[in-house]
């Protein structure tokens, strides 16, 4: 746990009590203040006074008389759509608004360091899509190579809940949009931008505030080293914002779009090779094809980014591709599941709508492609273009109807469910097909979550009688 400083014998409250705000209150009582939590939810209010914390409805009158900060959630709107009604009146009351993070990065830090051979790093990450497989193959390396590290955000445990950092050790975290809009204090000495494509834009106002939200982790703190992904014009906007001129190598740029150019620090995969390049001339180079974990462009940006945050650790080039190839990948992201017969089983649960869904068809040839559930507005008619790669596709799903008229032009069968479409996708299947999972829609139609759809794609898998996984 990271005990909360700077607030001793004051008063913080917490609003929303899941993994995040639990751990808030715990980590602001072993800091000496006193958490006064709140969450509309009667069961969860139930579980934090079972802890010893007090509940107090924030909204009534005066409720904020004695509170020093305010620590909300990240599920919990503060501006956009509609601000909730505790975060109006903390404003009201003039109390301070912040979140775990912003807490972390004021606490992270104690006297303890001064006796440090090497003061701890945090490599923090943002972006729409790769955050998880990048921080985790991040954390991965580090392990690997015995570096003291700790995986942490989004992804792993809650910031506020992970070990006092020791002499060394890399923390790794995965921030969401959610978590770097509020957070009061953003301080990463490594911060690395993936990639920008609309997503949550109710919660942000627009594009423009979604990008207003990812660009404080770099903006507010100021980061020693920035490993930004280019290939969007946020991208350029936030590399152009934090370099002082062409040759200043603070800034990584990356893309997997095409070849970078100029003196600075560039890295740019083309056809599956990584180049890295200094004061334009190419230092090191890394083939990525064959790594069975990272399939695919958008695997290979990852990979990418993952590489620049290591190079500025001091990490070799042949140490990190070593790494590359013993990544087992995270669940229900490209993972391989199996091979049979030489039709391999790819589980891509997490691709809920169409920009992962086009990555995880951009990956494969002679697609076998297991579709639907809970559709999304607008179909899946950009993935149109794409499907020259899929051979036959197996709508799954309650409700098929919202798919067919875009796979109109391809081989496809009505399946419902997930045993039907992975038996009959087997069955059709020839050497060199991939059977992937990768349903472009929510999964609450028929599961409760995508890793439980992908646990039943895994389990319909291993059914099949002829390997064990």
């Amino acid at each position: 746990m990271i005990p909360v400083q700077g607030y001793s014998g004051q008063r913080l409250a917490v609003l929303g009590l899941g993994r995040s705000g639990l751990a808030a209150a715990r980590a602001i009582a072993a800091g000496g203040a006193v958490p006064i939590c709140w969450d509309d939810n009667q069961a969860a209010r139930a579980q934090a006074e079972a802890e010893g914390f007090e509940c107090r409805d924030l909204s009534r009158d005066k409720g904020f008389d004695d509170i020093a900060r305010l620590i909300v959630s990240p599920g919990i709107p503060h501006l956009y759509p509609k601000p909730n009604k505790i975060i109006t009146a903390a404003w009201a009351a003039g109390v301070p608004v912040d979140n775990d993070i912003g807490l972390f990065f004021q606490s992270f830090a104690t006297q303890e360091w001064d006796n440090f051979d090497q003061i701890p790093k945090v490599i923090a990450i943002t972006g729409s899509n790769g955050k998880s497989t990048t921080a985790a193959l991040m954390h991965h390396i580090m392990t690997r190579v015995g570096r003291p590290t700790q995986l942490a955000g989004n992804i792993g445990r809650g910031v506020l809940d992970i070990d006092p950092a020791i002499d060394g050790e890399v923390v790794v975290l995965e921030l969401s949009s959610y978590q770097t809009d509020l957070a009061r204090s953003l301080t990463p000495d490594i911060a690395v931008f993936t990639n920008l494509s609309p997503d949550h834009l109710d919660r942000h106002g627009g594009m423009g505030g979604y990008f207003a939200a990812k660009r404080r982790l770099f903006a507010e703190g100021g980061p020693d080293r920035a490993v930004i992904g280019v290939d969007e014009n946020e991208g350029r906007y936030l590399a152009n914002q934090m370099t002082e001129g062409n040759g200043d190598d603070r800034v990584i740029r990356v893309s997997v779009a095409g070849k970078l150019s100029g003196p600075g620090w560039n890295i740019a995969v083309k056809k599956g090779f990584l180049a890295e390049t200094r004061k334009g001339k190419q230092v090191a180079s890394i083939d990525l094809r064959q790594i069975a974990a990272l399939p695919g462009v958008h695997n290979h940006q990852n990979a990418a980014m993952v590489y620049g945050a290591l190079r500025t650790l001091g990490l070799a080039p042949k140490v990190i591709e070593a790494g590359f190839h013993d990544f087992a990948g995270l669940p229900h992201r490209s993972q391989p599941v199996a091979e049979i017969a030489g039709v391999r089983f790819v589980n891509d649960s997490k691709a809920t709508n169409v920009d992962s869904a086009a990555m995880a068809l951009r990956a494969f040839k002679n697609i076998r492609w297991i579709v639907g559930g809970q559709a999304k507005d607008g179909g899946i008619s950009t993935l149109v273009p794409l499907m020259g790669s899929v051979s036959k596709a197996y709508v799954i799903g309650q409700d098929p109807a919202p798919f067919l008229p875009d796979l109109a032009g391809v081989d496809h069968v009505v399946c419902t469910t997930m045993q039907a479409a992975v038996q009959q996708a087997a069955a059709d299947a020839q050497p060199g097909d991939v059977v992937l999972l990768a349903p472009a829609a929510a999964s609450f139609d028929q599961y409760p979550d995508f890793e439980k759809r992908g646990e039943d794609f895994i389990t319909c898998v291993a059914a099949l009688g002829k390997i064990p996984v």
